[in-house]
Order: structure tokens, then sequence, then C-alpha cells
């Protein structure tokens, strides 16, 4: 799952409560508002901008800095979007929808603690449950891949915290993954085995190969041969594990 592609659905779920929300803007301003929400409906982005760039000559209103975030962060001008959403939120400090955006916006940066620290204000904000439901699953994608990145940097340790707050806040199955593997090459079998299940119970993106392969070391290391063979033949139906799968079947005849 790429930065883009795991927040692009969620990131921007509050702004429709803002759309076409201009009469007590300045007249000309909210016409030109409502052009920029039209021409950003129709994917005319730079028009959008255009637009919310003249409204904001002539008001400045939170809204608009929202909706400009919004249009430029679909141009993949993050550095630009960052700044309109902040300027938003100067003026709104407790909009939930920039706060969720701001995250989002550092999380395509890779700043996986700011982009944490942003969702978790609307974590503690009024929004309702159905939008903080889906704002934990953003907390969640950040906090495993700050888990792997400490992961790939050797700190097992540092790994484990943040992929066991990312599950915390949402039941993410690469994290589960990504926990039996790194508990599996630590000696914590039981923990491994458990992760695995739950990555199994909650699969949706991963396949089912890297589970069943990590319980089968797991396994294997506890000294179960018969329940290892058992989970390596079934990481061996799975094209990406099958090679490390029947490698260790090998080594258990």
């Amino acid at each position: 799952m790429t930065k883009n592609s795991l927040l692009l659905t969620v990131l921007l779920l509050l702004s429709v409560s803002i759309l076409g929300f201009s009469q007590d803007m300045k007249p000309e301003a909210g016409k030109l508002y409502n052009e920029g929400n039209a021409l950003l409906k129709e994917n005319d982005v730079n028009g959008a901008i255009d637009k919310y760039n003249a409204a904001l000559q002539i008001e400045k209103d939170y809204r608009i800095y929202y909706q400009k975030g919004v249009a430029l962060k679909k141009a993949d001008r993050l550095e630009d979007s960052k700044v309109a959403f902040e300027e938003c939120l100067k003026l709104n400090s407790g909009y939930e929808g920039a706060l969720n955006a701001l995250g989002g916006v550092y999380f395509s940066m890779g700043n996986y603690t700011a982009s944490i620290e942003n969702f978790e204000k609307v974590l503690k904000s009024n929004a309702n449950n159905s939008i903080k439901a889906k704002v934990k699953k953003n907390v969640s994608l950040a906090y495993a891949k700050l888990g792997n990145e400490s992961l790939a940097g050797g700190d097992a340790n540092k790994g484990i915290e943040y992929l066991k707050k990312s599950v915390e806040n949402d039941n993410y199955d690469a994290a589960y993954l990504s926990l039996a593997k790194v508990y599996s090459e630590t000696g914590k079998y039981d923990d491994a085995i458990a992760a695995a299940q739950n990555a199994l119970k909650y699969r949706s993106k991963i396949t089912k190969g890297g589970p069943y392969y990590y319980m089968g070391m797991a396994y294997k290391f506890k000294g179960d041969v018969t329940k290892a063979k058992e989970n390596f033949k079934l990481a061996a139906a799975d094209p990406t594990y099958k090679k490390t799968a029947d490698y260790e079947l090998g080594l258990l005849k």
C-alpha cells in the first residue's frame, strides 16, 4: 500500500461538511469559493486553486484555505498544501477537517510523528465516532510506518512498541504480520504465533503465506515439528513464500 493510496479515501472525509456553505462570506468571495469547489469536483485542480486564491484576496476564511489545501494536495504540491491547512487552523484551530488533512499531508511527506500528532488532535476533538474510527485507521498506518522504519534501522524494541500502537488503534493486518516476523526473530515465539493468527483473522491486504510462514518458524523454534510442517505447507501455497517455506520443510525432513 503506497503513501498516497493509504489515506486518499479518508483524508477528505470532513470536507463534505463545508462544501457549499458560503452564505456568510462576502458575496464575491463566496461566489469564487463555490466556483472553486465546482472546478475541484470536476478535477480541474489548477482552476480551483486560482478561484480559491482570488477568493482569499477578498476574504481570509478558513474554509477557503481548507479547500485550497485539498486542491493543492490533489496536485501533489505537499508543502503548499501544508501551508494552506496551517493557515486554515490559524483561523479555526479546532477544525477537525484541517487537522485530519494536515496529518495526511505529513504522512505523505514521510513525517509520521507529525502526522500522528495531528490525527490524535482529531481523536480528542468533538468529531463524531464514525469520523474518529476512520482517523484511528490513519493513526494505525502511521505507527506501522514508524515501526517498520525502526525495524529496518535495527531497533527491534522500538519497532515492536510502534507496531503494538498500530494494532491498538486498528487491527491492521500488515502491522500484525510485521509483529509476527520480529517476534519470531527475537525469540518471542508465543507472541509471534498470536500476532500471525491476528494477521490471518483481520487479513485485508496481505496474503496468507506470511502469517503461516512465521507461525511455522515459531513452532520450529519451540520444537513442535508437526505444527511447523503444517504451517510451512500452508505457506508454500503462497508464491511469495513458497521458496522459503519449501526450504524450511526440507530442513525438517
